[in-house]
């Protein structure tokens, strides 16, 4: 379904928030109830985001963002920089106080900065209350101090793909469930000359969520519920030693991956198992001479470790304002419209289940069923597990992704630049650098 452009254009730019905003299988009195922000005289926005992965996300953003300018005839340009960039970038506007008005950033990232940022507690109140509440992951990254700073946007599910046709033909009928059996099978793979392949270079989403998956499926955190760094343990030498073991099974030069390469290796055929979000998969179908590996391609949850539960990262995605832009009232007004509901199923079904639903409402969108690889992706936000785990969301957890501590580890401890003992040791200084600020 489509809004009803008359609606909107019968209303005034101010009224266009009240008028509309309820949206497409939401309570009426939450609709009725919903805050109205009247864009400002000759407001225009800039929006910095993040390059899409799947061209119907952009394409299903682009067109939501066209109907706002249409309803209330505000301009929003859209830059986009690649994954690795945006952190850099978004910090640089929030600290100088220039450049876009609005950020779409990665995980923890408004953390770094929440004073730069313009507080959205009630838009962000009312949408969770309007649409079945945020997904507590999700939403933990948009808060501080129980204040929404930034809006949570989406989980980027991560998930195993897989060549079916290798993994049968190196003796096994069904993909491993723990970590035990996943290692023989990365063996087997590589013994076939098919080998697998794991980021462990500086890549903000794929090789975050490996690393953090390594760390946490052996019981081993970072940070504990108090806030102390905790890295140091038998747990996490006992991830260390099992990274250093897969890592010997990988085909060579993953400790320089970004989030790109392990997408071209396993469209190139150079590697038959890797961990990605379904993007993969849309750009083997969408390319005849891929029809081969798109009708082999499966898709299944990281396997499970000795700490005996199901324990992912996923990437997540917010969208904040910066308090330096001129038009706050119009920006809050955009968000509002882009969360508005047939607006957010279009382009969660536009992102053809790349991105998860950060509202519970839109759980239902029948994206998730239309295609039996979507399955390992659709419970992604509300599987997630924060970057910060145990403790709390903040400064320091935010900036000890930002640096890479826990990627770094794996990569100097595998690739033998360190044993596994110094590289714990280092990280562990590296984080308390931050956590004791």
């Amino acid at each position: 379904m489509t809004l009803n452009r008359r609606h909107f254009l019968a209303s005034s730019a101010g009224l266009v928030a009240a008028a509309g905003f309820g949206g497409l299988g939401t309570n009426r009195a939450f609709a009725q109830n919903a805050p109205v922000y009247k864009p400002e005289e000759g407001a225009s926005l800039r929006l910095l985001r993040w390059v899409p992965f799947v061209a119907g996300e952009e394409a299903a953003w682009l067109e939501n963002t066209r109907k706002f300018t249409e309803a209330t005839g505000v301009q929003v340009r859209i830059d986009k920089e690649s994954w690795e960039d945006v952190r850099p970038k978004a910090a640089v506007a929030a600290n100088i106080g220039s450049g876009p008005d609005m950020v779409m950033s990665w995980f923890d990232d408004p953390q770094q900065y929440p004073d730069k940022l313009v507080d959205l507690t009630e838009l962000g109140e009312y949408l969770g209350s309007a649409h079945g509440g945020w997904y507590p992951g999700l939403e933990g990254y948009a808060k501080r101090d129980g204040k929404f700073i930034a809006l949570p946007l989406c989980a980027i599910g991560n998930a195993i793909v897989y060549r079916d046709s290798h993994m049968k033909a190196a003796g096994f009928n069904e993909f491993p469930k723990d970590t035990a059996g996943f290692l023989e099978l990365c063996k087997a793979l590589q013994a076939k000359g098919t080998p697998a392949g794991f980021p462990h270079g500086k890549a903000v989403g794929d090789g975050n969520n490996y690393a953090h998956w390594l760390l946490w499926s052996h019981g081993g955190k970072m940070i504990d519920e108090g806030g102390n760094v905790v890295l140091n343990s038998p747990e996490t030498l006992a991830a260390v030693r099992y990274a250093q073991e897969l890592y010997k099974t990988f085909i060579p030069g993953t400790e320089s991956w970004q989030d790109v390469n392990n997408n071209r290796a396993f469209l190139a055929g150079q590697v038959s198992l890797t961990a990605n979000g379904v993007s993969v998969y849309y750009a083997a179908i969408k390319d005849p001479a891929m029809k081969e590996i798109a009708e082999d391609m499966r898709s299944v949850n990281l396997p499970i470790g000795p700490v005996g539960e199901s324990v992912e990262l996923h990437q997540a995605s917010t969208l904040s304002i910066f308090k330096h832009t001129k038009y706050p009232e119009a920006a809050k007004a955009y968000l509002q419209f882009m969360y508005q509901a047939d607006n957010m199923n279009d382009w969660i079904e536009g992102a053809s289940a790349y991105c998860c639903q950060p509202l519970k409402a839109f759980a239902s969108n029948p994206v998730w069923t239309s295609n039996p690889i979507h399955e390992a992706y659709a419970k992604a936000s509300a599987s997630l597990r924060p970057n910060g785990y145990a403790g709390p969301l903040g400064t320091a957890s935010a900036a000890t992704m930002a640096d890479y501590v826990l990627v770094d580890m794996f990569a100097t401890a595998v690739t033998g630049q360190m044993s596994p003992e110094d590289a714990i040791a280092q990280a562990e200084r590296r984080a308390l650098r931050y956590y004791r600020v």
